[in-house]
Order: structure tokens, then sequence, then C-alpha cells
């Protein structure tokens, strides 16, 4: 088993990660990527490693994207993967895969009132955490499933790569809330979200509708 103090150097060394805080509307398209939004899979996307998959988009600009899959919970307890942490001895909750990309790489999202030290605010309450000390911090004050998510991985595209992909129909954009992010049940967030994409289609092609839906 790969040791935390491997996992987080390999963070260290990419540098921490940039972002920027945004919310992006809900209908979909290129131009409403941002950080802070969701990618929802379709159901045509079959790329094993995004297959009904969602992701919380964490950086975004010219150079390209980086985000992590919500709702891939893996069998790595988080005090199997921080075992050299005493503050995380005797957790129990399910470390996520964050992505294919640098599966050495661990990096937490902390639902929190107030900005920690050191870290990156996604969206509104939610900040990514990126480095050891942080992620010591958020465990002191009582870190929970409902409030820390460890990912391992993340999911990385290159410029102009994600908004190609968009542009095709592969993804779904949505705007993320924190329960969302944080849901007790990750097994039931795609499937949900891709039936809220499904019913927003059917309304923009049932004319019907088109006078409700007027100022």
């Amino acid at each position: 088993m790969r040791t935390t103090a491997m996992l987080l150097t390999a963070v260290f060394l990419l540098g921490g990660v940039p972002g920027q805080t945004a919310i992006a509307q809900e209908p979909p398209g290129a131009k409403e990527l941002a950080p802070g939004v969701l990618l929802v899979a379709s159901r045509e996307l079959r790329d094993p490693n995004f297959r009904d998959s969602v992701v919380l988009l964490i950086h975004y600009d010219r150079s390209g994207a980086m985000g992590l899959i919500i709702n891939r919970p893996v069998k790595l307890r988080l005090e199997e993967l921080l075992e050299e942490l005493p503050e995380a001895r005797g957790m129990k909750d399910p470390a996520y895969e964050g992505g294919p990309v640098t599966p050495q790489g661990v990096w937490a999202l902390f639902r929190s009132t107030a900005k920690p030290p050191k870290t990156v605010e996604v969206m509104p309450g939610v900040f990514l955490i990126s480095s050891e000390r942080p992620m010591v911090e958020a465990l002191k004050a009582g870190a929970n499933a409902n409030t820390f998510r460890i990912f391992v991985g993340y999911s990385g595209w290159g410029a102009g790569q994600l908004e190609r992909e968009v542009d095709i129909g592969a993804w779904h954009i949505f705007r993320a809330d924190a329960d969302t992010v944080f849901s007790a049940d990750p097994s039931t967030v795609w499937r949900k979200l891709i039936r809220r994409t499904e019913f927003r289609i059917a309304l923009r092609h049932d004319y019907r509708f088109v006078p409700l839906l007027k100022p």
C-alpha cells in the first residue's frame, strides 16, 4: 500500500492547483464551463474512465481543466489511505476515485462556512485541499463524510479538449451544490442528474411549454 507521505509528496510536486470562484448557469454548452460546475456524463459516453460519472470541475482556464469524480467511492478506507496521520485513525469512510490522472496523488474537498488557510474555494462553502497541513487541520476540526471527502487521482483535460467533448454532447453541465457533492448516497447522483438532463431536454423540444417558460 502506498504511504500517505508518498501520496502527499506527489501532490506537492504538482505545485498545487490554481483556482477561482465561479458558479455556472444551468443551460449546457462549453461557454458555461467554470470551476464549481458539475460535468454529468451522457448515456452515450462509453469511456470506462468516465462512464456514469459526475465530475466537479475544480479548475478551468484556457490551458485546460481539472476535476474530481464525486460519485465513485472505492474500497480503501480513509484510515488506511491516511495511515500515517493519527488524526485519521478510526475513519471508516471510503476514499473516492477522483479520476485516471496521477493515481498516486491525493486531494480533498472540505465543506466549511469559513475558508481554511491554504485551500482553494471551488464553490461557495466547498474548498479544495492539496497539501498535508490543511488536511490535518480539517481532520482535527472533526471532519466526517458530510464535510470531508478524499480523492485519489483526478480528471484532467488539455487546452480545448473539454470544450470539444461538451460540444459533441459527451457531458451535460449543471450548477453544483454542496449537498450533491457530499451526497450520502453517491451511487444515485449520476442517475438523478441524468434524469434532470433528459427532462430539461424534453421541455426544450415540447413547444406546448413555451408560453409557460416566458418571463
